[in-house]
């Protein structure tokens, strides 16, 4: 099995049943995510296929498909360059954002089987011991799955494909935190929720807890805005 290696991780070539294009796309995303690429980072087409072992084919289709998606912006005489979401983007998509697991807690609440929500716990105790020993990467990924798994729960197919095209951004979101501690607090609480059968519980756990993140994430955002070089 080949596998191509960088700083920011490891891809492997050969991994997976998505087509060579969909999971350089894929990979490019977490990286934008996980902040390998900041805002302003050029992506250039040569350089990210040799790192990641495939030809530039790929890569430049992956480019398409982030700009599209609202991650990358081509700028004249400088190419595909990953954009600073604004602050209109952060109020849009923590309106959708809000609505959408509102609805998918409410419907959870009556709908997640015991091993549907045996295995939220199970992420929520992975997100513990990641809390406990400091592992920031895999506690946003713990943090992004327990999201995802909201909206498995609700077993709505129709809302599970009309966030799809969101669900990055959503995760950049996600990886925009305050205190870990607060989060993994908020996490637990609003998942008793759903366990305890109770919509009207459930949704306002969800309501509170997207509330409380739109307030971290404007700050933050206000905080980079403040710290920027002049233009």
């Amino acid at each position: 099995m080949s596998r191509q290696s960088d700083a920011s991780g490891s891809f492997d070539i050969d991994a997976g049943y998505k087509p060579l294009r969909d999971r350089v796309r894929d990979e490019l995303r977490q990286r934008i995510i996980d902040d390998v690429y900041p805002a302003g980072t050029r992506l250039v087409e040569t350089e990210i296929a040799a790192q990641l072992g495939v030809s530039r084919l790929p890569v430049r289709e992956a480019i398409r498909s982030l700009e599209s998606e609202g991650f990358v912006r081509t700028v004249p005489r400088r190419g595909a360059v990953v954009v600073e979401l604004s602050a209109q983007d952060v109020e849009e998509l923590f309106d959708v954002r809000e609505a959408l697991e509102v609805l998918a807690s409410r419907q959870a609440a009556t709908q997640a089987t015991k091993a549907e929500l045996r295995r939220v716990r199970g992420i929520l105790a992975r997100g513990r011991k990641a809390l406990d020993t400091g592992d920031r990467v895999a506690l946003g990924t713990a943090n992004e799955a327990f999201h995802d798994e909201i909206l498995k729960l609700s077993h709505n197919s129709l809302l599970q494909t009309v966030l799809e095209p969101l669900q990055g951004r959503l995760h950049w979101l996600l990886r925009q935190t305050g205190d870990p501690h607060d989060l993994f607090e908020e996490h637990s609480a609003w998942f008793e929720a759903i366990a305890s059968g109770s919509a009207d519980l459930a949704a306002e756990h969800a309501r509170r807890h997207a509330r409380l993140n739109r307030e971290i994430v404007r700050t933050l955002l206000a905080e980079r805005q403040h710290q920027a070089p002049p233009a």
